[in-house]
């Protein structure tokens, strides 16, 4: 393994990634014996071959303790001798022999060729480089299942926001953007809804993203949070017909740039003000009269909150309970920091597909994680905002 691989510890470090990676540990286990089995005797379960030599016995029970908890394996038996792999002993050797294929191939997207040097580095020697890929494409389905599972119910809030990978394509390494697709539906509850690899912010790309969620069940959107992504906002328009908001956190940082460091201070507390009203109505007068107040002094400040004055405050028409969390894509970026994280430690990826994996991998983990939290927003609005008044009450108690 290369320094750049993470420590299992690493990867179980937080109490819900755990039960994940527990249950991919054992997956993982329990399809290298079956494909370690099955080259010792000469062909798969249940399959008629010339070539068998020998056959299954049942199984026997073993429990594995790791890091990351408990394992229940059941050992294959064999009719003629006996079985007993290789990865169990030494305990603490084979667990990181495990876990680096785990790392390997269900995070860094390596070659065959590299996951069968560690597999045979375990003493499993039965195994081919075709089971090898196969078990690979396995770990994938599990990613894709959860990307492509249905959308159901309606999801009035969703948050949109990119971060950027190297990936090596065509002898060359370029940047590409990885889109995340959050929502909160009119239970209060926050669910991660897609995301997209591509190598553009462009309209297609963003419309082709936002029909995918459609096309999943996505539906009674009426608030699209996000940056000012070129093209995203006509496609939001097109896709869904929704509102949208712009990043309130993002512009300010923008706005700033045109102030000197001495005056940042003052133009914050001016802009700010604006925020601080009750009503959509009172938010625009105060914006308006900002503006002109910063106009003789800072011109291209005052233009760009002319220009951005209906984006950044389309969150004052939507209840004030909520107003806290949709006026920015703070609430993504816990999630873009871990992805931005792990990321980091790969480098540069050799394909698409393997940030898929890994991104698709840590999205999984976090939407298991919000599942058992309390609701995210408080039902105060939400039902109000749903298109059919009649929502299915979550036995999720509200905090």
């Amino acid at each position: 393994m290369t320094k750049a691989s993470i420590a299992l510890s690493e990867l179980a470090e937080k109490g819900a990634d755990t039960d994940i990676l527990r249950e991919m540990l054992q997956f993982v286990a329990q399809r290298l014996m079956d494909l370690d089995v099955a080259g010792r005797c000469g062909a798969g379960y249940g399959e008629r071959s010339e070539e068998r030599e020998n056959s299954r016995n049942g199984y026997r029970e073993r429990r594995w303790d790791t890091r990351a908890g408990t394992l229940e394996l059941q050992i294959p038996k064999l009719r003629k001798g006996s079985y007993f792999p290789g990865f169990l002993e030494p305990r603490r050797t084979a667990e990181k022999a495990l876990a680096a294929v785990i790392q390997e191939a269900y995070i860094q997207g390596v070659s065959t060729r590299s996951v069968d040097d560690l597999v045979q580095a375990m003493g499993m020697t039965g195994i081919s480089k075709s089971q090898v890929s196969r078990l690979c494409q396995e770990i994938d389905e599990r990613v894709h299942s959860f990307l492509a599972r249905p959308i159901e119910g309606e999801w009035p809030y969703v948050w949109i926001d990119a971060t950027y990978v190297k990936v090596r394509t065509g002898g060359h390494i370029v940047s590409v953007a990885v889109i995340i697709a959050v929502g909160v539906n009119t239970e209060g509850m926050r669910e991660v809804l897609g995301m997209a690899v591509g190598p553009s912010e462009a309209e297609p790309f963003w419309t082709e993203f936002l029909r995918s969620l459609g096309r999943r069940g996505l539906r009674g959107v009426k608030l699209v949070i996000s940056d000012a992504h070129e093209g995203l906002k006509a496609a939001v328009r097109k896709v869904f017909q929704a509102t949208w908001q712009r990043c309130r956190v993002h512009f300010m940082r923008n706005a700033l740039a045109y102030a000197g460091k001495g005056q940042r201070q003052m133009v914050l507390a001016l802009i700010t003000t604006a925020f601080a009203q009750e009503t959509p109505e009172q938010a625009s007068a105060q914006w308006r009269i900002v503006a002109n107040q910063l106009r003789e002094k800072f011109p291209k400040l005052a233009a760009m909150l002319d220009d951005a004055e209906q984006d950044v405050l389309a969150f004052m028409a939507f209840p004030k309970a909520h107003r806290k969390q949709i006026y920015s894509t703070n609430p993504l970026e816990r999630v873009n920091a871990e992805i931005k994280r792990r990321t980091d430690v790969v480098g540069i990826f050799p394909n698409d597909q393997s940030i898929i994996r890994l991104a698709g991998a840590l999205l999984l983990e976090q939407n298991d994680e919000w599942q058992v939290q309390r609701r995210y927003m408080p039902l105060e609005g939400l039902i109000a905002m749903s298109d059919n008044q009649n929502p299915r009450i979550s036995g999720v108690m509200n905090g």
